[in-house]
């Protein structure tokens, strides 16, 4: 299964760690210094969450991220069952 979200369509993102070395600037130092950049994934915080949908009487199955999670909460499953499916994703 992808890691993206059905609701916001947010998936894994790609960046930097780096690895610092030295005393901050604001701590009497001579300042932190990149010594290192290693590439990694940042993957969307997903759940898998079961909801009611009251107006076809059943539940749904969706792989949510939190922040979908919280938009559901605002406008409501039946609005944002509606535009997954203008958007033609199965419900």
């Amino acid at each position: 299964m992808s890691k993206v979200c059905q609701v916001t369509g947010k998936k894994p993102s790609r960046g930097f760690k780096y690895v610092t070395r030295g005393i901050a600037k604001k701590n009497k130092g001579i300042g932190l210094k990149t010594t290192g950049k290693t590439r990694r994934v940042f993957n969307p915080n997903l759940k898998k969450k079961r909801i009611w949908l009251p107006e076809e009487n059943r539940f749904i199955s969706l792989r949510l991220t939190t922040n979908a999670m919280r938009t559901i909460q605002k406008n409501g499953i039946s609005k944002v069952v509606n535009d997954m499916r203008k958007r033609g994703e199965k419900v």
